[in-house]
């Protein structure tokens, strides 16, 4: 079982930084592509970003050139560095995990996801 803990959300004026962090924890065997989604209210959860293992990346191109996601595989965590934020940014920012392992049947992939954080950009 995989863990992903989200921390770094909160209130921020538009135009303004933040940095979340999301730590994958438990029986580890490798973490493959981790991404970062966001759900607004009364609106449905979209992708905002992904990363490889190998840290090729991918944006929705509503954050592209404001957003930069990266890892560190060390510590089995990913990032989302949000610059020049705007109050249309404001959401639930959730963690998402590919796992691979190895189970009786062969190798196997779950998903794990974590249990959120708020992000919140005034005007």
């Amino acid at each position: 079982q995989v863990q992903l803990v989200e921390s770094g959300g909160g209130l921020v004026q538009a135009g303004g930084s933040l940095r979340l962090s999301c730590a994958a924890s438990g029986r580890i065997f490798s973490i493959n592509n981790m991404y970062w989604y966001r759900q607004a209210p009364g609106k449905e959860r979209e992708l905002v970003a992904t990363i490889s293992s190998g840290g090729t990346t991918n944006y929705a191109d509503f954050v592209k050139g404001r957003f930069t996601i990266f890892r560190d595989n060390a510590k089995n965590t990913v990032y989302l560095q949000m610059n020049s934020l705007k109050p249309e940014d404001t959401a639930v920012y959730y963690c998402n995990a590919d796992h691979r392992l190895l189970k009786i049947t062969g190798w196997g992939t779950e998903n794990y996801w974590g249990q959120g954080t708020q992000v919140t950009v005034s005007s």
